[in-house]
């Protein structure tokens, strides 16, 4: 008896399966199902592709460039700082106030990558170090300022001492922080570049469905078209379209972003660079006779940014970069004869054959030329977010509407064997 009972609801089912009503009914139940679990899927994948570039837009690029401002801000600080040490015990006021307002931007920006030790607990160190020890280099530089000032030579070696501390622990900091930040612009740029195959694939098996579906009815009930499962087939398209056509421009949105990224990334560097040499360039003075280290920095540092000036195809940069070149050749020329005033005031000077004028002309067009990129970068990640503007309810909304289409469609056919 329970044998017998355990075979009975297999007997239903088979037996219902091969009825009509019954297959009609297998069917109506097997495409709503499809039409929702398709819907939910595509609408899964358009949420995760949205996200990557919410995270993009809101996160990720915001923090590599507040990361990317601490490194600069505190590279452009020492330099500055060593400019001002030059100036000899009356520093220029213009040097003052550019070194405060880098320190207060290093803090600024410090504070907001400080966010993120939540999100990746790997930077803690790295934002412990920077944190720490940037109070201790203002220290020290104010107290080399102060044996300026009083004309004590014991300043040079509070200053060089701040320079060290900054290259040693605090840039290797910030290097690592804004590596960190960038690597998650990649990532999220990687999500937001997929090419949408998954939505392609599950509307082309739901499509199919639905037109395999539409020729056995016609053969079952001798009737051309089924107004329900035409209009699910009419959903299902629009909703296919939808989604190709608002990730495809997101796609290309965010792969020109990458571009940006990258562009951004090369003319950070080229700025921390030249941020670099300079620095470099008024140690080797500040050293007096025993700088042949910073002098080797110099020339380090200026090879890797005429590389970098060569990528980012800046030819305006580049002609700057060479008149500093040669500004530079002239404050060694006339330091190594031993006219270390005339040397420093080519250093500092403001003149056309000043250094000080090429380095603010490069580093100015470093700026203005980092500040569009930037400006394009996040347009466009806000064009490939705006793209995807919707998708998602439209998705779920005309899933819906062809399930209910595909139900009422088939129910009409089932009520005519009652």
């Amino acid at each position: 008896m329970l044998v017998e009972a355990q075979r009975n609801p297999v007997r239903r089912v088979t037996g219902l399966a091969r009825s009509t009503p019954g297959r009609l009914t297998l069917l109506a139940l097997g495409l709503v199902a499809l039409t929702v679990l398709v819907g939910a899927l595509t609408a899964a994948s358009v949420q995760r592709r949205s996200d990557a570039l919410t995270a993009l837009a809101d996160r990720s690029e915001p923090l590599a460039f507040a990361a990317q401002e601490v490194y600069r801000a505190m590279a452009d600080a020492d330099a500055t700082a060593a400019s001002a040490f030059l100036s000899g015990g009356v520093e220029s006021a213009t040097l003052r106030q550019r070194y405060e307002a880098d320190v207060a931007k290093a803090a600024a920006a410090l504070s907001t990558a400080t966010g993120e030790i939540t999100r990746s607990p790997e930077l803690g160190e790295a934002l412990s170090t920077l944190s720490q020890q940037l109070p201790v280099y203002t220290g020290l530089v104010e107290t080399a300022r102060a044996h300026n000032r009083q004309g004590n030579p014991v300043g040079a070696a509070y200053l060089r001492e701040a320079s060290t501390l900054m290259r040693d622990r605090l840039l290797p900091a910030a290097q690592s922080l804004y590596r960190a930040e960038d690597a998650n612009v990649v990532r999220d740029l990687g999500g937001a570049t997929t090419l949408p195959w998954l939505e392609l694939l599950l509307g082309a098996v739901l499509l199919g469905a639905l037109v395999a579906a539409q020729r056995y009815l016609t053969r079952k009930t001798n009737r051309l078209l089924n107004v329900g499962l035409v209009a699910a087939t009419a959903a299902s398209v629009v909703s296919l379209l939808w989604v190709l056509g608002a990730s495809v421009v997101a796609v290309s949105g965010a792969s020109s972003s990458r571009d940006d990224a990258e562009v951004v990334d090369v003319l950070a560097q080229a700025r921390i660079q030249t941020l670099a040499a300079r620095r470099d360039e008024t140690l080797t003075l500040v050293a007096r006779g025993s700088g042949g280290v910073y002098e080797k920095g110099f020339g380090a540092a200026s090879d890797e940014l005429r590389g970098l000036l060569d990528r980012a195809g800046s030819g305006a940069a580049m002609t700057h970069f060479e008149r500093w070149q040669q500004a530079h050749q002239r404050v060694r020329e006339a330091d190594d004869r031993g006219d270390y005033t005339a040397a420093v005031g080519l250093a500092l000077g403001s003149g056309p054959d000043g250094a000080a004028e090429a380095f603010d002309a490069l580093d100015g067009d470093l700026r203005s030329s980092l500040a569009q990129a930037r400006a394009r970068l996040t347009e466009r990640i806000a064009g490939a977010r705006g793209a995807l503007t919707g998708a998602v309810p439209a998705v779920v909304l005309l899933a819906l509407v062809a399930a209910v289409a595909v139900a009422a469609g088939l129910w009409q056919r089932l009520k005519e064997y009652r």
